[in-house]
């Protein structure tokens, strides 16, 4: 077992479409920000009150940014899973700047899109979930939002069945 452990799991709103830049080794970066709100109600006031956080978004992964570069706009609702990482950098004023991003690479990773298909299809399963795993390819596989057991006295239609249930 590895001594340590460095994942992050999100579920958000894209706050602006995502970014594309090209290297010149052939490689890409797709960027985005994405929103998580925590929302509460206030014990003295009564009143709904809200958090939002924002994350940077960095997706390396070629078939993931290619997902998310033709799929994700906006507004667009998505689970991801990826690792927390910190870089530094010189800005244009010549001040050296501390950032921390979520990384989606080629392992570990998944991009999985929450608001249902887009129009015209595309290349995912029917659940729109993209990812990249341990040793294998993993591309389309399923993510753990979407291997819930399906609720009982319900078919894949959603009318209710008529089989007696024991339990």
């Amino acid at each position: 077992m590895a001594g340590s452990v460095n994942k992050v799991i999100l579920i958000g709103n894209l706050g602006r479409d995502p970014e594309v830049r090209r290297f010149a080794n052939g490689g890409q970066v797709v960027s985005f920000s994405l929103a998580t709100t925590d929302s509460w109600k206030d014990k003295n006031t009564g009143e709904r009150k809200d958090k939002t956080e924002w994350h940077s978004i960095q997706i390396f992964d070629e078939n993931i940014g290619k997902v998310a570069e033709q799929y994700l706009k906006k507004g667009s609702k998505v689970y991801l899973q990826g690792s927390l990482q910190t870089r530094e950098f010189t800005d244009k004023d010549n001040n050296q700047r501390k950032v921390t991003e979520i990384v989606l690479q080629r392992f570990n990773s998944e991009l999985t899109l929450l608001d249902g298909r887009r129009e015209g299809g595309g290349a995912s399963d029917d659940r729109g979930s993209y990812s990249q795993g341990g040793g294998d390819d993993g591309f389309g596989r399923a993510s753990p939002m979407e291997k819930r057991p399906a609720m009982a006295g319900a078919s894949r239609s959603g009318a209710p069945m008529n089989d007696d249930i024991p339990f």
